[in-house]
């Protein structure tokens, strides 16, 4: 057989079996993310356009994380109760709504309100999004489900802020509309395609696991928590490993935003294939194993100075993400039953929403005050931590409620 057809077979078999509903999902996904504009540029709008100072920029920043917080939690409820597609559709019209009034404030205690609102509403979306993948989704392909999600928000999340860098040359507003009308956008590419059926999966799902509340269930406490640990290590990504390219290995922003790039281009990529590769692996093992390779792909960093041992290492922690996240989300899925999808995925969030939060707080202090090699040791031996508590759990789940 042709090598080029060969090729073609396997990323067609990793993308086969995937049901209508998941691929519905991650298109407006697509859309509501290629319009994330006003985020990666909000500390440059106020500080710039506004001309609020970096300390109250960040003090807003931190009340959109606060909000995040609130919104997993909201969205994961409401995903349980009025419907988790029903919940996304009203996410996204009230983001809409909001943004186009957060652009025209301008006072600082105004547009803290405003921000805290917006991050809100705008965060039920996630919850809503992944309970949504998780009722809709057979549990043999529910890794590469979630993938497909992951695939289309990091597809929409390269366009989105190149896009927005070339409106914020003209015009900061023109963030604000931009975001809120791509909000609609995703809002009537969701309505317009699905069933009257689909807009309440959980009404045609089958429950799995019996259970009243993710806050009661120990060994899901437990994955919250390595959830949370690794999120603090991961988002290093976005907050020191960028300043660190810079101050020591020297590299320029137009390296340091390729070196970024990198990590989308993979996944995109490969993702996908490398999902229906293992998806048939114990899920819990195969995350853990995802976590280390996160952590040593930081940790390794005093090791090396040049561009290729960067590259390389951008390899293993991207490697680690593709392994982990996809299989944690499907763990997570497993976990909850029909009744309770929305608030087990608004738990899970809710880990990544508080490390939003935290972690660039904890990773710059460690990275000013003892320096970025503590940062990256400490990171990369919390990757023996996260292995063992995921193959821990890898047991604990196994005697409790089957094979994960």
């Amino acid at each position: 057989m042709n090598p080029l057809c060969r090729v073609a077979g396997i990323y067609r078999r990793a993308f086969a079996g995937l049901p209508r509903l998941v691929w519905i999902l991650a298109g407006g996904a697509l859309v509501n993310r290629a319009g994330t504009m006003v985020l990666p540029f909000l500390t440059l709008y106020l500080t710039q356009d506004i001309g609020f100072t970096v300390e109250r920029a960040g003090l807003v920043v931190a009340v959109f994380g606060m909000g995040s917080m609130a919104g997993s939690v909201i969205g994961g409820k409401l995903s349980d109760q009025l419907g988790a597609v029903r919940t996304q559709l009203l996410s996204l019209v009230l983001s809409g709504a909001g943004f186009l009034i957060l652009g025209q404030l301008r006072s600082f205690p105004v547009l803290v309100v405003g921000i805290f609102f917006v991050s809100v509403v705008s965060e039920t979306f996630r919850p809503a999004l992944m309970a949504s993948v998780a009722l809709a989704a057979p549990a043999e392909v529910a890794a590469r489900a979630f993938a497909l999600i992951r695939l289309a928000v990091n597809l929409g999340m390269t366009l989105g802020p190149a896009v927005g860098g070339v409106l914020a040359s003209i015009s900061y507003g023109w963030l604000f509309i931009v975001d809120g009308l791509t909000c609609w956008a995703a809002a009537i590419v969701l309505f317009a395609a699905l069933s009257r059926e689909a807009l309440r999966p959980e009404d045609r799902a089958s429950p799995t696991v019996p259970g009243e509340s993710p806050w009661r269930d120990g060994p899901f406490l437990v994955l919250i928590g390595l959830v949370f640990l690794l999120a603090m290590a991961f988002l290093q990504v976005w907050i020191t490993f960028p300043l660190y390219l810079r101050e020591y290995l020297g590299l320029d922003e137009r390296a340091v935003g390729l070196v970024m790039a990198l990590n989308a281009v993979l996944i995109v990529l490969f993702e996908m294939v490398l999902l229906h590769a293992v998806e048939h692996c114990n899920r819990l093992r195969v995350a853990g194993i995802g976590a280390l390779l996160v952590c040593v792909g930081l940790g390794l960093l005093p090791f090396g100075t040049s561009v290729g041992f960067v590259v390389l290492l951008t390899c293993v922690w991207t490697l680690g993400e593709m392994l982990n996240l996809p299989m944690t989300n499907a763990i997570v899925a497993a976990r909850a039953s029909a009744t309770t999808a929305g608030r087990y995925m608004g738990a899970y969030t809710l880990a990544f929403a508080s490390a939003f939060v935290v972690s660039p707080l904890f990773g710059s202090a460690v990275y000013q005050r003892l320096g970025p090699n503590v940062l990256w040791y400490g990171i990369g031996m919390s990757g023996l931590v996260l292995l063992a508590g995921y193959l821990w759990l890898a047991s604990r789940f196994t005697h409790s409620q089957g094979r994960l």
